[in-house]
């Protein structure tokens, strides 16, 4: 995708979403931090569910330890892997506590030390929490990146540095908010609706899939 054409990629899609935001709910840095990893291999809208009442009476990594596992899991028992996740929240929330004071560290090694936390959580931290411009490479964004051809790359890693290089400068923060929704709502994986796509002249996908009958076709 030309200089151009990639400008106009994310003009358009901020065009249509001004101020792009996680579909995560949280409250701090911390339960952002907790909601994101319990994300893994699970929805947003299930994390959602299961976290609102936790998150009323945790908010902090001592609270979390004050819970503890048993009682982590009991909340989130509903979300995939939960057994493993507690595990990890808990023995994070210990790390922050002795090592960081209770507070969230902005600093993307540090939170990759953490257990349950990896390359693409610390970014989703560093730009929600800390207006870091990170791009945080998902399955939804890998796929847009490579469908479209924004930044293609064989893996997450290649995928998020040709995000980093070809990315304007208006656009750094929120661009990993605008690519994931986009890939959740528009750029599906089986089906892509290409026929309600704002960018599908830009896009390097084809052939673009047709508009089922009825269907009311982007301008």
């Amino acid at each position: 995708m030309k200089r151009d054409d990639v400008f106009e990629f994310y003009r358009r899609l901020a065009e249509a979403n001004p101020s792009p935001e996680t579909e995560l709910e949280y409250t701090n840095a911390y339960t952002l931090l907790v909601a994101v990893a319990l994300s893994a291999q699970a929805t947003d809208v299930g994390v959602n569910k299961a976290t609102r009442r936790l998150f009323a009476e945790v908010d902090t990594p001592q609270t979390m330890l004050d819970l503890g596992e048993e009682g982590l899991r009991e909340h989130i028992k509903t979300i995939g892997l939960f057994n493993t996740k507690a595990k990890n929240v808990i023995a994070a929330a210990r790390i922050l506590v002795d090592k960081y004071d209770g507070e969230v560290p902005r600093d993307r090694a540090a939170l990759e030390e953490l257990p349950g936390v990896g390359r693409k959580t610390a970014n989703v931290v560093l730009n929600t929490a800390f207006g870091e411009e990170t791009f945080a490479v998902d399955t939804h964004i890998f796929r847009v990146g490579n469908r479209t051809g924004l930044a293609k790359g064989k893996t997450p890693l290649a995928v998020e540095l040709k995000l980093d290089k070809v990315t304007p400068g208006p656009f750094r923060r929120g661009a990993h908010h605008w690519l994931i929704l986009h890939g959740r709502y528009i750029c599906k994986a089986r089906r892509p609706e290409c026929w309600r796509c704002p960018v599908a002249d830009l896009c390097a996908f084809k052939p673009k899939t047709p508009a089922p009958a009825g269907a009311k076709v982007s301008a």
